[in-house]
C-alpha cells in the first residue's frame, strides 16, 4: 500500500465579470482568481496488486456524496482511463474543511489535488500541460487550484495566465444554510436588464502589476445578480460594505480586516493570506 497526501487551497474571485453565454452552455468570463490558505486535504492509499479496478471515497463532511457523482470520483477515474492502468485499488479520503457550495472551488480543487497526487504515485505520467488538459475536461475552476497564485482565468475559467499576487490578508464569511449554485446565479445575471461595461478586471490587472492597494477594485457580475434574492447576503454587505462575494457566493470576503461576528449562522475565517501556489504535497510516499 501506497500512500501521499495532498493540500488543496480554496480560491476568491477578486474579480468576476461575465461576458456571453457559449453555445455549449457555459459563460466566457474574465477573472481574476486568487488561492487562500484555507485549505482540504486529500489522502489516496493505492494497491497496485489488484484484480480489476476500483476507486473508494469516504471523508469528514456529511454534506457531499462519496460516489461516482463526486468530482473527486470523476477525476480519478478519468485519470485512469487516459493514462490506460488497470489492476489497481485506490482509498481516497477527503478531509474537507473548505465550504460547501460557498464559491471558493472546494470540489474544483479536491479534483485537481487528485489529479496530482495519482500523477504523483504513478512517477508523473502525465505533463503538467497534460494535467491542465484534464483538469479542462471535468470543470471551470480546477486549472487555477492546480497552478495556484494569483491567475487571470478566460474562456469559462480553464484559460489561465500567472499575475503578480500581492500581500492581503483576508477574512470570509458565509451563511451556514445558504449555498448558490453557479447555474442559479449565471441564470440569474442573464435576466438582468444593467449590464456593467466589462473593464473592471483590466483595472485589477494595472493595479497588481503596479503594487496598488487593489481593494477598491474588488468585483462580482455575480453578486448583482443574486443580491437582492437573499437577505442573508444582504446582511453582510451592511454590515462589512467593504466586503465582496466569491464567485457565484454565499461567500463574502474582505481584505486586511477581522470580521467580528456573533451571529451563529455564519462561518467565520480569520487571518487567512494569499498563497503564492496550488495543490501540493503535504506527505510523501
Amino acid at each position: 500500500m501506497e500512500t501521499i497526501k495532498i493540500k488543496a487551497p480554496a480560491k476568491v474571485n477578486l474579480t468576476l465579470e461575465v461576458l456571453n453565454k457559449r453555445h455549449d452552455g457555459f459563460h466566457n468570463i474574465q477573472s481574476i482568481m486568487q488561492t487562500i490558505s484555507l485549505y482540504d486535504y486529500i489522502t489516496i492509499n493505492l494497491n497496485r496488486n489488484f484484480s480489476g479496478e476500483e476507486i473508494k471515497l469516504s471523508g469528514t463532511s456529511n454534506q457531499i456524496p462519496y460516489d461516482e457523482t463526486n468530482l473527486v470520483y470523476k477525476a480519478a477515474k478519468l485519470f485512469f482511463e487516459t493514462a490506460e492502468i488497470s489492476n489497481y485499488s485506490i482509498e481516497i479520503f477527503i478531509e474537507k474543511n473548505i465550504p460547501i457550495a460557498a464559491g471558493l472551488a472546494g470540489g474544483s480543487t479536491d479534483a485537481a489535488a487528485t489529479l496530482f497526487e495519482l500523477n504523483e504515485l504513478f512517477e508523473n505520467v502525465f505533463t503538467e500541460t497534460k494535467l491542465h488538459e484534464l483538469c479542462s475536461k471535468l470543470g471551470s475552476d480546477l486549472n487555477v487550484c492546480l497552478k495556484g497564485g494569483c491567475i487571470l482565468a478566460t474562456g469559462r475559467g480553464e484559460q489561465i495566465q500567472n499575475l503578480p499576487v500581492s500581500e492581503n490578508k483576508i477574512s470570509l464569511i458565509k451563511p451556514k444554510n445558504l449555498g448558490i449554485s453557479a447555474k442559479e446565479a449565471y441564470t440569474k445575471y442573464s435576466k438582468k436588464p444593467l449590464k456593467t461595461e466589462k473593464t473592471k478586471t483590466q483595472e485589477m490587472i494595472k493595479a497588481l502589476n503596479n503594487g496598488k492597494n487593489i481593494s477598491e477594485f474588488l468585483y462580482n457580475d455575480l453578486e448583482y445578480a443574486v443580491f437582492e434574492d437573499y437577505k442573508e447576503l444582504q446582511t453582510i454587505k451592511k454590515k462589512y460594505p467593504k466586503s465582496i462575494m466569491t464567485g457565484s457566493g454565499s461567500t463574502y470576503f474582505v481584505l486586511n480586516e477581522t470580521i467580528n461576528e456573533t451571529d451563529n449562522n455564519y462561518d467565520i475565517f480569520n487571518d487567512l493570506s494569499f498563497t503564492q501556489n496550488g495543490v501540493c504535497k503535504v506527505l510523501d510516499r
